[in-house]
């Protein structure tokens, strides 16, 4: 009897996973994957669309270049995984059975509670979004005077926020428009619990681009006009005014996966997955941001684009062997280096086997295309990732 696998997600996990699985099975497994959205999206690119709307066909892939025929593509919203009679509930009500589950729906954005944060601001998730934060942008840069400049606000100084930031205040260059742009921080320097170094080269390049920088407090809460920052019993908040207001400060699990009986982190809803990405349920597997993939006592790899890259061709093989009942390949993250754009500069640090920790200029610039285009030709097509390389 041919067993029937199912990918859920068309993020790096998943269209990583379904191609290696792919490479790996044989005639015993048909392969059913579903996604929300009929293509791929190279997520750590999306900022460019907050600059240029016409970046977005350059990093969202057709599944039907990635999927090979054999495999059939649903396209549908996920409500919910039922492990007991192992099916996949959609939104339009139809189920999908399985009898081997991976699970790589990706996140969410965290909003921790703060009032009003969630009604308030965008967030940097998919291509909507992306194209909502720049239609706004420009709203308010064409509404602005230099008197008067539009106010951009960007919240968490992680990956997704400095390259956002970098982002706006290119589009203001390019433009000439009148934008202040201002990275906020809970944590006292941008790019929290990285190197030092990385993170002066960082907020070096984001004072040159023209980005204010406040760190060392949180977001309390935000309104319709103002966003308020810090504050206690003894000390009224900073006050800032905007226009704009993009939150890129955390992640949490997916809400489809809260009723999924599976072990998952209480506070982020996040899976459990043991380095062999099984879950507690020996039939579902987790990649990617959905999952807390264990790396030892109290560690988990990071949830990184690279991360899930390197995740997903181990993954879609334990896929292939566990349907034939072969023994599972464990997975054990290797960091390969960071690289961070600014605008159209870019920041790298560890590159390995590079003799340069930290570095920027047109090597790092380089780099950070080179391992986009690598990607796109890995999941696509070598030409597609030609046609990309300059919007990178």
């Amino acid at each position: 009897m041919t067993a029937q696998v199912v990918v859920l997600g068309s993020g790096y996990a998943g269209a990583g996973a379904v191609t290696s699985f792919e490479e790996a099975a044989d005639d015993s497994a048909e392969l059913t994957w579903i996604s929300e959205h009929d293509y791929h999206l190279v997520l750590h690119e999306a900022h460019r669309v907050v600059r240029d709307t016409n970046v977005a066909p350059k990093i969202s892939i057709p599944v039907d270049e990635i999927k090979p025929p054999e495999t059939t593509f649903t396209q549908g919203r996920v409500t919910g995984i039922d492990v007991d009679e192992r099916e996949i509930h959609l939104r339009d009500g139809k189920s999908v059975p399985y009898d081997y589950l991976l699970v790589a729906l990706g996140s969410r954005t965290a909003f921790y509670g703060i009032e009003g944060l969630e009604e308030h601001a965008h967030t940097l998730k998919s291509l909507d979004d992306a194209r909502e934060i720049h239609r706004d942008l420009a709203g308010a840069a064409g509404e602005a005077t230099r008197s008067d400049p539009a106010q951009v606000v960007v919240g968490g100084a992680g990956l997704s926020g400095i390259q956002t930031a970098g982002e706006v205040a290119a589009y203001r260059d390019d433009h000439r428009a009148p934008v202040d742009v201002t990275l906020v921080e809970g944590l006292d320097e941008v790019f929290p619990g990285n190197d030092p170094e990385l993170q002066g080269a960082l907020r070096k390049r984001l004072e040159a681009a023209g980005v204010d920088i406040m760190t060392g407090e949180f977001v309390s809460k935000v309104d319709a006009d103002t966003i308020y920052v810090g504050g206690g019993e003894d000390e009224d908040p900073t006050e800032l005014d905007y226009d704009v207001f993009v939150w890129t400060g955390g992640i949490t699990g997916q809400a489809e996966l809260e009723d999924a009986a599976v072990d998952k982190d209480d506070r982020s809803n996040r899976v459990y997955a043991d380095r062999d990405f099984r879950t507690s349920d020996d039939r579902v597997f987790a990649i990617g941001d959905t999952a807390l993939i264990e790396q030892g006592p109290e560690e988990f790899a990071p949830p990184t684009a690279q991360a899930a890259w390197q995740a997903a061709e181990v993954a879609g093989e334990n896929l292939a062997r566990a349907v034939e009942g072969r023994s599972l390949e464990t997975w054990t993250y290797d960091d390969k280096g960071t690289l961070i754009s600014v605008g159209d500069e870019a920041v790298a640090h560890g590159v390995d086997p590079l003799p340069i920790d930290t570095f920027g200029g047109v090597g790092a610039e380089l780099l950070k295309k080179a391992v986009a285009a690598r990607w796109i030709a890995d999941v696509s097509s070598l030409g597609r990732a030609i046609d990309a390389w300059s919007d990178m």
